[in-house]
């Protein structure tokens, strides 16, 4: 119930009740209306721009930020085991691969090289959690710079193996005359009688007694340089190319069994045993040339002979005897 008010007549000397009329009631109403609209506004405003209350879309979104950061997290996790996993892999090229194929280690300069100078990150400054992303960016640029140049040191190990396998292939490793069909290893690598002039001379082969007719093999890959008579004293003879440097003479052969320009491999028969041109009897006089000098082959029988045979053999061609050509 609204409060009555009155006020005091001095004509009447008496108190008369103050009637509102219907306008200024409304005004009144419409003014508190206002005001509490106002008022409202004003909390509702404040509400709005605390932590106290939160609409569904910024709830939402809250959800959504802690699980970004959650992800960022395990990124984080994820990358810390690549980089190990990449350190691990990067030592043992630096330590065993390079080292195992002769090529020198990549210095960390290197690997670590374009991540100075200018701020690259600069767009992603001014948000609330910049540092987080920027931070991210930086070790996901850095493990990628890291793996290139990690994946082309690979392959260049590749390639150093692949070379190197073939060096491996190509040299002559094994004896061109199987042991079994030796009568005996007649002359070494040295100072030697000449068995027609009698006279002291450099021996720059080794000479392989055996029967006419004796397979002869191709002691390392490679393709045939010569395999012709025009060779002076050799008679038949093969030259093979192995390439890096190295090249094998088979002499006094009594045919071939391959032509000039043919690849071979090691342990293909290429001839067999003869005694032409220069020659006192059957036998293969073998030479071993490594860029353009002759060395001792007996440092090549790697590939076939066992410690007995081979001390047996060293025995024999360091005995100063007389040669067979």
């Amino acid at each position: 119930m609204s409060k009555v008010k009155y006020y005091y007549d001095s004509e009447t000397l008496s108190y008369r009740e103050i009637a509102d009329k219907k306008i200024t009631r409304f005004k009144k109403f419409m003014l508190f209306i206002l005001a509490s609209f106002l008022f409202g506004m004003i909390g509702l405003i404040f509400l709005l721009n605390t932590s106290l209350v939160n609409t569904p879309r910024e709830l939402s979104l809250s959800r959504e930020l802690k699980n970004l950061e959650f992800q960022f997290e395990q990124l984080h996790k994820k990358m810390d085991q690549a980089s190990l996993v990449l350190q691990n892999i990067e030592s043992r090229d630096n330590t065993l691969y390079r080292v195992y194929f002769e090529a020198n280690p990549i210095p960390e300069s290197q690997r670590m090289a374009g991540f100075g100078g200018l701020n690259r990150y600069k767009n992603l400054e001014g948000y609330a959690h910049s540092e987080l992303i920027i931070n991210t960016a930086k070790r996901i640029e850095i493990l990628q710079k890291q793996l290139v140049v990690q994946s082309k040191s690979l392959d260049e190990i590749s390639a150093l193996a692949a070379e190197k396998e073939a060096l491996l292939d190509a040299i002559p490793s094994i004896q061109p005359i199987s042991n079994q069909d030796l009568t005996r290893m007649a002359s070494g690598f040295g100072w030697r009688s000449d068995p027609f002039t009698k006279v002291r001379k450099r021996h720059r082969g080794m000479d392989f007694t055996a029967p006419r007719g004796t397979p002869v093999y191709a002691t390392g890959n490679g393709r045939i340089q010569r395999a012709d008579n025009r060779a002076a004293g050799f008679g038949k003879h093969i030259r093979i190319d192995h390439g890096f440097g190295y090249i094998t003479v088979y002499a006094h052969l009594s045919q071939y069994n391959v032509r000039r320009g043919q690849r071979v491999k090691r342990g293909d028969i290429i001839g067999y045993v003869g005694s032409t041109g220069r020659s006192q009897a059957p036998h293969l006089h073998y030479e071993v040339w490594k860029d353009k000098q002759r060395i001792n082959p007996i440092n090549f029988y790697t590939g076939t002979l066992s410690p007995k045979e081979f001390e047996n053999l060293l025995r024999f061609a360091n005995q100063e005897n007389q040669s067979l050509d």
